[in-house]
């Protein structure tokens, strides 16, 4: 029995379709019972759990050869990161009362900076299950190209895509949801002991230019690049809606300025091989 967590989400869920359909037996852990049928039916087992419930948690991986764990995910954390704190203390407690034997945690590209930004909540989660005595993999993703679902609409409308990644020809590491799932699923299922990193970027690197060129193919009219100056980014997040912006203005800058990054030479660093194109192509036939 495989125990998923953040099964309702785009991995999640796609690697659950997946094992599902490599006949492996799914256990979804989620936290609304409205959407169990839905799960049930699909031929998973169901477990009921909130990410902040160390009892029902363990109660969740409680027997399984392998789990699946992500941490909810907050994009405007309270200062000190009390939210990520409260999940990655439930977790941990739970697969040590649980006795897990093998772990799959899906980090993040930049779980290694030292300097605090958005992602240090992923680096707490590693620290967290540093000393957990369990085979514990650290699946460390890059940049998720299905961010770019947010632009979609206004590009289709205005022809411009706004970017806080800059200068707009700067390549960064960046991935398709469906080869996490992919190599999530492929490391749930296989053997390991101790604890390793694996990081994990699409077939090549992607910069603004090859995002707003992939959704000029898609949409069928030009796409232009707007690079938002820095100045001027703390003033949109807050008319956004963000209380605390800096956290995620410190992530930017950590891959503007190279310190969030891949070693493209690194032992740990694998390839997906869904392209840019297929992704944006997907996004615009289901609307964004």
């Amino acid at each position: 029995m495989l125990a998923i967590t953040g099964i309702t989400g785009q991995v999640g869920g796609q690697l659950a379709a997946r094992l599902l359909a490599d006949r492996r037996p799914v256990r979804a852990v989620l936290r609304e019972p409205a959407k169990a049928a839905a799960w049930t039916a699909r031929g998973c087992e169901v477990a009921l759990a909130a990410m902040d419930d160390a009892a029902a948690l363990a109660a969740a991986f409680a027997g399984v050869e392998a789990a699946f764990v992500l941490l909810p995910p907050t994009f405007d954390p309270t200062p000190g990161f009390v939210e990520a704190r409260r999940f990655i203390s439930a977790v941990s407690t739970a697969l040590r009362a649980a006795k897990v034997p093998r772990v799959v945690c899906l980090s993040t590209i930049g779980a290694d900076a030292i300097q605090e930004n958005l992602l240090t909540q992923l680096r707490l989660m590693e620290q967290s299950l540093a000393d957990l005595p369990a085979a514990v993999t650290f699946l460390r993703a890059g940049w998720f190209i299905e961010n770019i679902a947010w632009d979609i609409e206004g590009a289709r409308a205005t022809g411009v895509l706004p970017s806080h990644l800059q200068p707009p020809d700067r390549a960064v590491p960046m991935v398709a949801t469906a080869d996490v799932a992919q190599a999530a699923a492929a490391l749930l299922c296989e053997a390991s002991t101790g604890h390793r990193v694996v990081e994990l970027e699409g077939p090549v690197r992607v910069a603004p230019v090859d995002l707003a060129a992939a959704l000029a193919r898609a949409l069928g009219r030009e796409v232009a690049v707007q690079v938002v100056p820095r100045s001027e980014w703390e003033a949109r997040l807050r008319a956004g809606g963000m209380r605390n912006p800096h956290p995620r203005m410190r992530m930017l800058d950590g891959f503007n300025e190279g310190w969030i990054a891949f070693d493209p030479h690194s032992p740990h660093l694998r390839k997906g091989t869904t392209s840019v194109q297929a992704v944006i192509d997907g996004l615009v036939r289901r609307g964004g």
